[in-house]
């Protein structure tokens, strides 16, 4: 047989010939510093055979950022901590322990609770293993086989992860432990050249909170020690954006147990807010959308129809009815409504297209161990949209939303990149109608020229969908907005218009959240900025502080003309020291503070820019920089 290589050259090997047989064939180094196959695009263990033709791309220990070389250095890490818990805590039970963003995990039932001084331990056990040398050892066998083997170590999580499966087990061996895995993994240990466990969690088995909760052992590993220390720092960074700290140190929002998964948003919380919506309306009404209002609460009728009732139903919240057989539904999602306002009327094709926004409340019952601060919530706010068109209309109304999402991110200094999520298994529709409405989505993105991905099966089972990731300052990716592709929900609920023919059409829907979500939106701006917001978006733009008690009247006129000029203003004539009260500023990262005090006047203000030293300006050269400042909130 033959494969392909990168160069597009051709590679002869004889029939059954693994990934690892085509790296020796090329070279002895290649063959030793080969950690991991990419075969026609996807991630393969070395041990596998090839195809005749497949093309076949090889991941060294040269490609450290790669994310595909990093996955399986870190899955071979996390069967190492495996082993070393195994050791060091006999009698635990294991469970899963794939590969993650950024590191790991492993989670396991152990017989006595486990704390996170115990970690260390662990890590030196890891870090032994990685000494004295391990070797992965792939074997298929028959599923009784497997069954037997995990029932007879008392492996009770094993036992049912092999029962779920399909066909024969795939078992990786290293040292002493044998896993249940699919892989890929390493040849051998001596790729991993820097490990660390990071915390512990609690994870109930499978994600359900009526199953065993078990620990959660994170951690993260590379292929160099300088490769993990600039991930520690990024993580201290990352530590210190946390939005959940800084809200509070900021007084933007709080999380009470009465209401888990749903912020309190404090008045400058609320200012943040008030300015996203400001811009969601502007856009809006530029970009020809027309807002509605639509109700929270549907009876499950319209949740059948829309197919919500099938697909999503364990995420929403229910609500007994009127009647014992009747139920209702607080809506996760604004699509059925707006399904309800078009089909209100009769179309034609001279009113589409239709764009209709809201912005309203949705409640999704997440998981409590999967909330996390303001980007994983159960009240959300979506700046949702539906646009209702003709199929000669999509490509123009997609660029539409590529435009409107270009320019919406690029106030905030991102620049977005995308997934194109493709069919999944539980689609509605047909493969031709899946195949043209990923065409279009695809096609969008390759005018707009926007950086993207394939996620196979990702898509909703209504449509296809691109979504939207924006980069952080510290190289955090971030999942934010969605632009999906729909023909057929408004088939559910018998959309039609009347074309020019005089003929009824069925019409598309482009569903998209440009924020995503306003709580998630602002959770990622605070860490992106660390709190330190542009002038524009500053929930406090100016500070006055009166040096002492006869200057307060000065400040407090001074905070009026401000505030008169449209600027969010704070008087602090606290009775704490000056310094103090500068540093307070300085600590709450409010833009600009002006200290009044005998020598202050309209034409010489004692000015202290964020980060910067004092200087004296003029009230009117302030009021001119402040002025360029908020022109940045639109940009035109």
């Amino acid at each position: 047989m033959k494969v392909v290589l990168p160069d597009s050259s051709e590679l002869e090997l004889p029939d059954g010939a693994s990934g690892l047989d085509a790296a020796r064939a090329i070279g002895p180094k290649l063959a030793e510093q080969a950690v991991l196959a990419r075969v026609d695009g996807a991630t393969r263990d070395l041990r596998l055979p090839l195809a005749d033709g497949e093309s076949v791309q090889f991941l060294t220990t040269r490609d450290t950022a790669d994310p595909d070389a990093l996955a399986v250095l870190r899955h071979s890490t996390a069967h190492l901590l495996a082993e070393a818990v195994m050791r060091l805590h006999p009698g635990v039970k294991i469970a899963i322990g794939p590969p993650i963003v950024d590191g790991f995990y492993y989670d396991f039932e152990f017989p006595e609770p486990i704390s996170e001084s115990d970690l260390e331990a662990i890590e030196e056990e890891v870090r032994r293993e990685v000494a004295e040398g391990r070797e992965w050892v792939r074997e298929d066998v028959a599923l009784d086989d497997a069954l037997a083997r995990f029932e007879a170590e008392g492996q009770p999580y094993k036992v049912e992860l092999a029962r779920d499966a399909e066909g024969d087990i795939s078992l990786y061996t290293q040292g002493a432990f044998t896993d249940l895995c699919r892989g890929p993994h390493l040849q051998n240990a001596s790729p991993i050249k820097a490990v660390k466990l990071t915390s512990l969690a609690g994870a109930y088995w499978r994600g359900d909170e009526r199953n065993t909760q078990l620990t959660r052992i994170y951690g993260t590993a590379f292929f160099s020690q300088a490769d993990l220390d600039a991930h520690l720092e990024r993580l201290e960074q990352a530590r210190a954006r946390d939005h959940r700290r800084l809200g509070l140190q900021l007084d933007l929002f709080h999380f009470d147990e009465h209401s888990p998964g749903s912020p309190l948003w404090h008045p400058k919380g609320m200012v943040l807010y008030h300015e996203l919506e400001a811009i969601r309306r502007r856009e809006n009404a530029r970009r020809g959308y027309l807002e509605v209002k639509t109700p929270l609460i549907y009876d499950k009728a319209l949740w059948v129809t829309s197919g919500h009732w099938d697909k999503f139903r364990e995420n929403m919240f229910l609500i007994p009815g009127d009647t014992e057989d009747q139920t209702y539904a607080i809506k996760p999602m604004n699509c059925p409504g707006h399904m309800l306002l078009f089909g209100s009327q009769l179309r034609s094709y001279r009113d589409l297209p239709i764009r209709y926004a809201e912005a309203a409340p949705l409640h999704r019952n997440e998981l409590a161990g999967a909330l996390h601060g303001l980007t994983r919530v159960r009240y959300v706010t979506q700046d949702d949209a539906h646009i209702f068109c003709t199929r000669e209309q999509i490509a123009e109304e997609l660029d539409g939303c590529l435009d409107y999402l270009r320019y919406l991110y690029g106030l905030f200094g991102m620049e977005p990149h995308a997934e194109l999520s493709t069919r999944p298994e539980n689609k509605l529709g047909s493969d031709e109608e899946w195949d043209f409405t990923e065409g279009e989505l695809l096609a969008a993105l390759d005018r707009y020229a926007i950086p993207y991905v394939v996620g196979a099966g990702e898509g909703s089972f209504y449509g296809p969908k691109i979504d939207v990731h924006l980069t952080d300052v510290l190289g955090r990716g971030w999942q934010m907005g969605t632009i999906q592709l729909d023909a057929q929900m408004p088939a559910r609920f018998g959309l039609t218009y009347m074309g020019p023919d005089n003929r009824e059409h069925g019409v598309f829907v482009v569903h998209r959240a440009l924020y995503g979500s306003f709580e998630r939106f602002i959770g990622i701006l605070v860490e992106h900025y660390a709190g330190a917001f542009p002038f524009w978006l500053a929930p406090v733009q100016v500070r006055v502080i009166p040096v002492g008690e006869g200057h307060r009247e000065a400040a407090h006129s001074l905070r009026a003309r401000l505030d008169a000029e449209g600027y969010r203003v704070e008087v602090d004539d606290r009775d704490d020291t000056l310094g103090k009260r500068i540093r307070d500023a300085e600590v709450e990262k409010v833009p600009f503070t002006v200290v009044y005090g005998d020598r202050e006047s309209d034409a010489a203000l004692a000015v202290r820019e964020r980060g910067g030293e004092q200087s004296t300006v003029s009230l009117e050269a302030l009021l001119g920089r402040f002025a360029d400042l908020a022109a940045e909130a639109d940009p035109r």
